[in-house]
């Protein structure tokens, strides 16, 4: 519900009970039940053979990823984007059929209810792609907004409603093409351009391409698919694309992935504690000021205006025998002063990544900075470790590293 004092949209999710998704079987027959685990709702993997190997393949060849659990909506209609232009923060205009938009939905307080990537299949017809975890809340959103032309909203992922049904499988790395291309000739393929998508069949299942993805990687695929047809398309690609070096790829390794390339996740570098809005996490050419109006408009321009927070991408060893880093481990200057706090980390080779939450115009990219490791337990405690620190508070660095590049370049 909507608090009309605010402007902020409550949701409460409802507590239910994880299930597979429709490729649940098909990872019944790769690892044991053991390395699924509850996310958004759904049992999924964590990881088929290591979250580094699978890491390494997307890099260098390919990875295939279960993300049939994303949300997938139709809005069609002849007002579909006239209302997605109002409650997304992109504009719709300039997205034409055949092309993806990366985007925002925002609550009347400027609150960041998802990111998410809008498809325009035609004119009047548009898919929209949202989190997981934020799927039920993004429904009772759209819901509840009151528009006399609200178009019509499907659930696209629900066999019940049309024929036209769709979930999204995900195939990254450089031998991408190549794997897609051992299954279709479809030419096109070869020169789609980044956020373009084509709609044809691959081995005789009807999809949509799409050059989108999660992972930072230079070229790489989603695949929309029916649902009853995702077992099939999946079973191909991997089987297709195993001697090109794919494999298949669980949470870890789409974690370890998107933070290396400095993606944000919702609920770390997206809203969350903080209540990161997109331009603190280096996103404000997602939010068009300059349109007559969207949801949250307002906000948005006090906060273009008046932000002093940022969303910073540092490299830290990694080496065997260096302690993990972990969320909410503080940042540090050179003066040993706190600037922010990790948000994400992950291990790369030899090397960690954080995203973290710095003072705007504290530091620049290449300078030095400390981090300091928050206690893990008891004995840490009573050694004198702190388990939280605050902005501006003076503490010795475990260790250095150095600000790098927002986004990597692959």
């Amino acid at each position: 519900m909507e608090t009309k004092s605010s402007g902020k949209f409550l949701f409460e999710p409802p507590d239910t009970a994880p299930v597979g998704s429709v490729l649940y079987t098909e990872h019944l027959k790769l690892i044991d039940q053991s390395r699924l685990a509850p996310f958004a709702g759904f049992l999924m993997p964590l990881w088929y053979s290591s979250i580094s190997e699978e890491h390494s393949a997307v890099r260098n060849a390919a990875g295939l990823f279960d993300c049939t659990h994303m949300g997938v909506l139709e809005v069609a209609g002849p007002q579909a984007a006239e209302f997605l232009n109002t409650i997304t923060t992109n504009d719709i205009n300039k997205l034409n059929p055949g092309s993806a938009q990366y985007s925002y939905i925002l609550d009347p307080a400027g609150n960041v209810l998802d990111d998410i990537i809008v498809y325009a299949r035609q004119e009047d017809k548009f898919m929209v792609v949202v989190n997981a975890a934020n799927e039920p809340k993004i429904k009772a959103y759209l819901d509840a907004l009151q528009s006399e032309n609200k178009p019509p909203i499907r659930d696209m992922r629900d066999t019940n409603t049309t024929s036209d049904c769709k979930v999204d499988i995900a195939l990254q790395g450089p031998a991408s093409i190549d794997i897609l291309s051992t299954l279709t000739k479809d030419s096109e393929i070869e020169n789609l351009k980044p956020f373009k998508l084509i709609e044809t069949t691959i081995d005789n299942i009807d999809c949509i391409i799409s050059r989108t993805g999660y992972t930072g990687a230079k070229l790489g695929f989603e695949l929309f698919v029916h649902p009853q047809q995702a077992p099939l398309l999946w079973s191909k690609l991997l089987q297709n694309g195993k001697p090109l070096g794919l494999l298949p790829c669980g949470l870890g390794a789409r974690d370890s992935l998107r933070i290396e390339a400095g993606l944000p996740l919702y609920g770390h570098e997206l809203a969350g504690e903080f209540n990161i809005s997109p331009f603190e996490a280096g996103y404000s050419w997602a939010v068009k000021l300059e349109k007559p109006f969207f949801i949250g408009k307002a906000v948005m321009q006090q906060t273009a205006a008046t932000y002093d927070m940022k969303v910073t991408r540092i490299e830290l060893p990694g080496q065997k025998g260096i302690r993990p880093i972990r969320q909410n481990d503080g940042i540090l200057n050179n003066s040993g002063q706190c600037i922010g706090w990790v948000l994400s980390s992950a291990k790369a080779g030899e090397k960690q990544f954080a995203l973290a939450y710095i003072m705007k115009d504290t530091v620049k990219e290449n300078d030095p900075v400390g981090l300091y490791y928050l206690a893990r337990n008891q004995s840490q405690i009573d050694k004198g470790k702190k388990q939280s620190v605050q902005k501006q508070q003076t503490l010795q660095p475990d260790i250095t590293g150095t600000i790098i590049s927002r986004f990597e370049k692959f």
